[in-house]
């Protein structure tokens, strides 16, 4: 008996890069719930424990050395296994700043409202960008450079003690944070990220920032009240 050839089936062009791009979302946004719950873990026990908080150059050097070696091992399992030792050291960083918040008149609405804001603010950016689709590349350039400013300016009203400069710094955060996730995430769908790994740490780095930045932002607002 003759059988009959199986025949090859032609996917319609741009199939793969679709498929791609729909798995580094995926993979991306799983990672990203992942590192959260294991930060959110990470600050409990920093919060339990009571740890002090390691300081700002402490935390600079950790932050951008662990960046460091997470972009050079961005393609292997190693890499995965750093964007945990970021998360987890950033989580760790957040515990003391939490408490502090919490220890003040209305800390503790305070802390749910920074949640409850950041929680909006990501969901609602992301999911315009993933359901609009619209390309946000231009957006880079300015971004860089504006966060690159801010970051100097954070760090001058530290060291300086500007409480003016310093809630300045929080309120520009919100804005190129928020603006920082919609140009990720268009940078995936639209194929300019490729590394779920690279993805999901400046999602993180995002939610992170607008957190803290809404934390400071929120507390001075409450405790003015």
């Amino acid at each position: 008996m003759n059988y009959p050839k199986a025949q090859a089936i032609a996917l319609p062009r741009g199939t793969d890069s679709v498929l791609a791009t729909n798995r580094v979302i995926r993979n991306t946004y799983t990672l990203l719930s992942m590192t959260l719950l294991f930060a959110a873990a990470a600050a409990g026990l920093s919060m339990a424990l009571k740890l002090p908080h390691p300081g700002i150059l402490i935390t600079l050097v950790g932050y951008f050395g662990l960046l460091f070696a997470i972009t050079k091992f961005r393609d292997s399992g190693l890499g995965v296994g750093l964007v945990f030792a970021l998360t987890g050291f950033m989580g760790y960083t957040l515990g003391p700043i939490i408490s502090h918040y919490l220890s003040l008149p209305n800390g503790g609405q305070t802390v749910m409202m920074a949640m409850g804001g950041t929680a909006a603010i990501f969901l609602g950016l992301s999911g315009y960008a993933l359901t609009t689709r619209k390309d946000f590349s231009f957006m880079g350039g300015f971004l860089m450079v504006g966060i690159l400013l801010a970051f100097l300016a954070g760090l001058a009203a530290i060291f300086f003690e500007i409480p003016a400069l310093s809630l300045t710094v929080s309120a520009t955060f919100v804005l190129l944070m928020s603006g920082l996730i919609l140009y990720e995430t268009s940078n995936i769908i639209h194929g300019g990220e490729t590394n779920y790994v690279m993805a999901t740490v400046s999602l993180f780095v995002s939610i992170f920032n607008l957190f803290t930045s809404l934390l400071h932002l929120l507390g001075v607002a409450n405790s003015s009240d």
